[in-house]
């Protein structure tokens, strides 16, 4: 628990640092790569926290003015990103509350702080000044808002004007909130004259002498001895993106300056557009006229030209780009046998050539004789479809022709990292570095699927078959047939033992539920598979992860080291590897570390901690695990392991908790 900061101050010039990690998020708050914090996203009815970790105190009982409120002052830059042309919503407030949590709060109108019930409640002890785009609070509609108000306590405001700021004598210029562009935003209170002052300008003006805002307000009577300050945003049935770039903050002080310079642009593809209503109004109808004779036209093609014809479904509609089959059949060469370069659980990978642009190609071939195989095939296209990133393979497209299902990839070079350290030829071994470097590359990606895209990503089969290396010696994680979506800020309510045995957590036997934990434990499970050399399960009872904590309590680590590199690696690096590998196979989810955290050991930015012995669980526990595990084998779920056998596992190796 933090004590409380008295004098406070502190900056965040973006949200890249360490220290912007220890912020307290709720809902649907992001870090976005680029270094912005985004509080929402442009889906409706969601809300989105973010506060300063530490409590400030807001009454120094050393100073004069006490009992007064400290004065204090803040600065930061945010925007607002409509999903279309229209208006989006609903907006943000910057928030003093005694705790950073707000439970029963609703999105909309209440900003995530109040609700229908606590709205208007002294005994909340709220200050907040909203930034809001929409109008229309208890009425039977919303209407367009962009205004700035003082807030007590309430979604009420005390004071109200239309975003804008002062350029000369009382002239004012109008902010649009909402239109995607950096504003800046300055909240100034004195705690002698009790004076509350907000001010606003776009990124390229400085601060006005002249506040949007100046309003009395007796702040001892509102705020507690120990505050929480942060950021709160909510959407409703219309959505806006929010996002801050740069926030400072003292009491009893001025803020440190924010360097705009280097703040990132807010996202561009979702600008609103500037159109007269009358030129909006003349392009649909030309839009509707067009699309119904492209319709129509279409329909006569399809009608003569197409002796099936199948309904496209909305995972085919998320991933529009679909393959002829001739083309794929003439780019695999009829799809033979010399051309296969891979299996999986539900099919074949065939290399292909394509005719028109000679781009080498990876075609997955799915038979369609299951609801499984189905499953996996829409799953592979409406996750990997979407998702950009260096170190997962690329989804060029697919095609359906009858029994057939076809997935098409980049073509990868080296092939699977399994067969790299396992099958490969001409005595060929991968280096210390190039090992290393392949780590980092899955972590990273794991790091985009766990927390950076938009939706929560659980792989749900991370193995070293499924990591590809391409020609630069990069990893490329593949195979999303078992990955599931959901929204950050929710739990997964995903069910059902899937995976590959020897990468499966634990828990998974006991409850079902997959999680970003358990896409950990396979990271560390394959961790080890390349610091030692060694499959996770071997013959008998050898489980890899065991036999590696059993070296380290002797203080004989190294001893696990594949013996094909020769002695040839950094000590350092090895120990950080192995030692990671046995604190994300621990048996205990909440003990493992998140993917961020891993990507900041593996990049030395933070110290991992002390590798405990969690070899030893109670009896009990061992019962129910042997329990569960023999009660989901001996059932229909072994199609959920598509690509593995149970050969080697024991009741007695599961006596540890892992397998």
């Amino acid at each position: 628990m933090f004590s409380p900061a008295c004098g406070v101050e502190f900056l965040f010039n973006g949200f890249n640092g360490s220290e912007a990690s220890d912020l307290i998020r709720e809902g649907a708050t992001i870090f976005k790569p680029s270094g912005m914090l985004r509080l929402t996203n442009a889906s409706h009815n969601i809300i989105g926290h973010a506060f300063y970790p530490k409590p400030i105190n807001f009454f120094d009982k050393n100073s004069s003015s006490y009992p007064n409120a400290s004065s204090f002052s803040t600065h930061f830059v945010f925007a607002i990103v409509s999903p279309s042309s229209g208006h989006g919503g609903f907006g943000l407030a910057f928030t003093l509350s005694p705790s950073p949590k707000f439970p029963g709060a609703e999105p909309g109108h209440f900003f995530g702080i109040f609700n229908s019930t606590t709205d208007s409640n002294t005994s909340n002890h709220i200050l907040s000044v909203e930034f809001d785009t929409v109008n229309g609070f208890k009425e039977n509609s919303n209407t367009a808002g962009n205004h700035v108000g003082i807030n007590n306590n309430s979604v009420y405001s005390v004071a109200s004007e239309p975003a804008a700021y002062s350029v000369k004598g009382a002239h004012k210029e109008e902010v649009n909130l909402e239109s995607g562009e950096l504003i800046q935003a300055w909240i100034d209170y004195d705690g002698k004259t009790q004076m509350l002052n907000v001010t606003i300008s776009p990124i390229h003006v400085e601060k006005p002498e002249r506040p949007l805002l100046s309003h009395t307000i007796n702040l001892s009577t509102t705020l507690q001895e120990t505050m929480y300050a942060g950021f709160s945003a909510s959407t409703g049935e219309q959505a806006s993106s929010h996002y801050i770039l740069a926030w400072s903050f003292a009491v009893d002080g001025i803020p440190r300056p924010i360097n705009v310079s280097q703040l990132p642009k807010p996202p561009k593809e979702k600008g609103s557009s500037s159109y007269r209503p009358e030129i909006k109004a003349l392009i649909i109808a030309l839009s509707v006229v067009v699309c119904v004779l492209l319709g129509v036209l279409l329909f006569f093609t399809l009608y003569k030209g197409m002796h099936e014809f199948e309904s496209l479904e909305d995972w085919e509609l998320d991933c529009p780009h679909r393959f002829k089959y001739k083309d794929l059949y003439a780019a695999t060469k009829g799809f033979k046998a010399s051309g296969v370069i891979g299996a999986g659980g539900f099919g074949e990978v065939y290399k292909g050539v394509l005719p028109s642009s000679g781009c080498e190609i990876a075609v997955k071939k799915i038979t369609r004789n299951s609801i499984q195989g189905m499953r996996e095939f829409a799953s592979e296209i409406e996750s990997l479809g979407k998702l950009r990133h260096k170190n997962l393979v690329h989804l060029q497209g697919w095609c359906k022709k009858k029994s057939d299902l076809l997935i098409v990839y980049d073509y990868i070079p080296y092939g699977s990292l399994d067969s790299l350290i396992f099958g490969s030829k001409n005595n060929f071994v991968l280096s210390w570095a190039q090992r290393f470097n392949i780590l980092k590359g899955i972590a990273t990606g794991l790091l985009y699927l766990h927390e950076e895209w938009e939706q929560v990503v659980i792989h749900r089969d991370v193995k070293s078959s499924n990591v590809l290396i391409d020609a630069e010696m990069n990893p490329r994680l593949s195979d999303f047939g078992l990955a599931r979506l959901y929204d950050h800020g929710e739990i997964s309510h995903t069910t059902g033992v899937v995976g590959t045995i020897g990468y499966i957590a634990p828990e998974l036997a006991r409850t079902g539920k997959a999680s970003t934990c358990s896409d950990v434990f396979a990271y560390g499970v394959l961790l080890l598979e390349v610091a030692c050399g060694q499959r996770p399960i071997g013959s008998g009872e050898f489980i890899l992860a065991d036999w590696v904590m059993e070296n380290h309590e002797m203080d004989h680590i190294l001893d696990t080291v594949d013996p094909n590199l020769d002695s040839n690696f950094d000590v350092k690096e090895m120990k950080l590897v192995l030692e990671l590998g046995l604190l994300c196979t621990h048996y205990k989810p909440e003990a493992r570390p998140t993917m961020r955290q891993v990507v900041r050991y593996l990049n030395e930015e933070d110290q991992p901690p002390e590798v405990e012995n969690w070899n030893l669980i109670d009896s009990r526990q061992n019962s129910e695990l042997n329990a569960r595990f023999m009660q989901v084998f001996s059932v229909d779920t072994m199609a959920s392991y598509p690509s593995s056998s149970l050969g080697g596992i024991s009741c007695s190796s599961m006596n540890t908790g892992r397998w």
